[in-house]
């Protein structure tokens, strides 16, 4: 399939693919006349980009993802590599909601000392 077709399917830009290609992420090949073409293999690893992407993960975290797709593994977390990658990634998640949870204590801290009879909710 060409990019735009894979660019459809997959719900991103020809120019992310385009960009992922030059991250080493996917590769294409060309056809004589210099058309970039793409394999429904392509399509399984930009899926996984995306999907890790959404969540939070950054390119250079999506690379193991992208290699264990490449060395045959049904999902790109069933490698050690990746799985490392996801422990990092909680481990950072982990580390944000501490600095948010001090954060919040000092504005809570802030708002009882301003307004002493205010009461502090919590949204759900």
């Amino acid at each position: 399939m060409r990019i735009g077709e894979l660019a459809r399917r997959a719900g991103v830009s020809p120019r992310a693919l385009r960009y992922y290609e030059q991250q080493g992420l996917i590769r294409a090949r060309r056809t004589a006349n210099g058309y970039r073409e793409y394999s429904e293999a392509d399509l399984k690893l930009v899926t996984e980009i995306r999907s890790l992407l959404t969540v939070g993960f950054t390119l250079e975290d999506a690379k193991p993802f992208v290699a264990c797709l490449r060395a045959g593994h049904e999902s790109g977390a069933d490698c050690p590599e990746s799985v490392e990658v996801y422990r990092r990634k909680l481990a950072e998640i982990d580390d944000e909601i501490r600095a948010l949870l001090v954060r919040r204590a000092e504005v809570a801290g802030q708002l009882s000392t301003a307004c002493p009879g205010c009461v502090l909710t919590k949204r759900e």
